[in-house]
């Protein structure tokens, strides 16, 4: 059955065009496979904001997107005596059991070392994104263990992330509880300092970074958000095909973060691309207002001015906004990249969804997040 049945009528033809080009790889970023009917609220939302679901390059040549179901080339790290170790293994969640991968750099001896928990984007998995985004690389220079959560194609077929399902965005429920399980799972395996735990992630991933830094800030010191949407921008398939194409879903924080108590906000670093036309550019500024918002930055607090890069040899231009709290300590960073698609910045041509020009997105979430710690 077509997981889209409204367009039932036309599923067909639709479909064909759900798998091919932009379209197809934004449908990839949400689907899910427990929803059949969008919701009405939904629909009337979307009427009401003018918003058409059908993005201009609906009918454009693709021939240079690369393909998310490419095999890259991988080569793992080879588990030796005091060597780096590339590791598999899964651990129970509701008596689920989940993949992930495990990167331990050759200088660990024991000594409490940061952590960061990668989450990957539709139709990849941990070898796929470890080697497009080279953070096992960052992380062997830099001394830190990495994990790969993999998400099953039975909870979701193109092994996309559910963050826009209410169920998979709360504190003890769903995705976000799991993915939360699973990064004190590897935190027990082995010495990791508890107050130097990160977490970042690539479209949906990022949207799933997204709800991990809101819902548990006593756990991650830091996030970092690639091509992602803000929180609570959407319920549903429908809705959130809406909020990425636009960046005009509203934000919705739990409400728990909403009535006036302010618990710690996670500094957040934010990439996108302004040629993203899987999530759209305003995306970047809504996680960004949407991250001031939880530190209770006045509205009328004035923005910070823009460091604009032109001339990158070898890499794209970009715009960067540094931001800070009343008391002008650094909470996050927006880096806008001219010219840069749905694809990680930076990054290897031997894994998906990526773009070898710069700036270096992995190198700059290893040193934005080595300004953060947890006061435990």
């Amino acid at each position: 059955m077509n997981t889209f049945f409204p367009f039932a009528s036309t599923h067909d033809a639709l479909w064909s065009l759900f798998t091919r080009g932009p379209f197809g790889l934004a449908a990839q970023f949400f689907l899910d496979p427990q929803t059949t009917v969008a919701s009405t609220a939904a629909e009337e939302e979307m009427r009401l904001r003018g918003v058409t679901c059908e993005p201009p390059s609906l009918f454009c040549d693709t021939s240079n997107v690369q393909s998310l179901v490419a095999t890259p080339s991988v080569k793992p790290f080879v588990s030796q005596k005091g060597g780096p170790q590339w590791l598999s293994s899964q651990f129970e969640h509701d008596d689920v059991a989940h993949h992930f991968k495990i990167y331990v750099p050759s200088g660990y001896n024991g000594q409490p070392l940061p952590m960061i928990v990668m989450l990957h984007g539709a139709q990849q998995d941990p070898d796929d994104f470890a080697v497009g985004t080279e953070m096992n690389a960052a992380a062997e220079a830099q001394g830190y263990i990495v994990v790969y959560p993999e998400q099953s194609e039975s909870a979701n077929p193109l092994k996309c992330w559910n963050w826009f399902r209410p169920a998979d965005r709360r504190l003890k429920s769903g995705e976000t509880a799991m993915v939360a399980a699973l990064t004190r799972e590897a935190m027990a395996m082995y010495n990791v300092d508890d107050a130097r735990v990160y977490v970042a992630g690539m479209s949906a991933g990022g949207a799933m970074a997204v709800n991990l830094a809101v819902t548990h800030p006593d756990l991650y010191a830091a996030a970092a958000i690639h091509s992602g949407v803000a929180f609570g921008v959407a319920d549903e398939p429908l809705s959130a095909l809406c909020a990425m194409n636009d960046g005009m879903g509203q934000v919705r924080l739990p409400e728990t973060l909403s009535d006036g108590a302010h618990q710690r906000a996670v500094p957040l670093i934010v990439f996108h691309g302004d040629a993203d036309d899987i999530v759209h550019p305003r995306n970047c500024d809504q996680i960004s207002a949407m991250s001031r918002l939880l530190v209770g930055t006045p509205d009328d607090a004035r923005p910070p001015l823009p460091i604009q890069v032109e001339n990158v040899e070898n890499g794209h231009a970009y715009t960067r906004h540094v931001f800070h709290d009343h008391k002008g300590v650094p909470i996050g960073e927006q880096w806008l990249v001219h010219g840069l698609g749905h694809a990680w910045s930076g990054g290897s041509t031997d894994g998906t969804y990526t773009d070898v020009r710069g700036p270096h997105a992995t190198e700059e979430i290893v040193r934005f997040f080595g300004q953060f710690t947890l006061d435990l």
